[in-house]
């Protein structure tokens, strides 16, 4: 009986510190992802091609009536054809999302 009573002690402790590091590792998930979106989002006008094309991907995930504004200006700003026409698809998209 008493063996007993030490493996249940002892399920109880590690359930708890697999629940710990669970949630845990989801903050600093969560934390690291929020990070990299925001990284993305500011790299728009950066003079890397592939953090502009991040950059992009961020903003058709997350359409708004400031990315429109700010697809916009980057329109006029971008000298690169390819990511224009990203940029144009991007914007047309954001703004059929913002007006349904």
């Amino acid at each position: 009986m008493m063996r007993i009573r030490r493996d249940r002690k002892n399920g109880w402790s590690t359930l708890g510190m697999v629940g710990l590091g669970v949630a845990v590792g989801a903050a600093v998930g969560l934390v690291g992802w929020s990070l990299a979106q925001r990284r993305h989002r500011r790299s728009l006008f950066s003079p890397d091609k592939l953090k502009r094309l991040a950059a992009l991907g961020y903003l058709r995930a997350h359409p708004s009536v400031d990315s429109a504004r700010l697809l916009r200006d980057y329109l006029q700003w971008e000298p690169h054809p390819l990511l224009r026409r990203r940029a144009r698809g991007v914007l047309r998209r954001t703004e059929r999302a913002l007006r349904s």
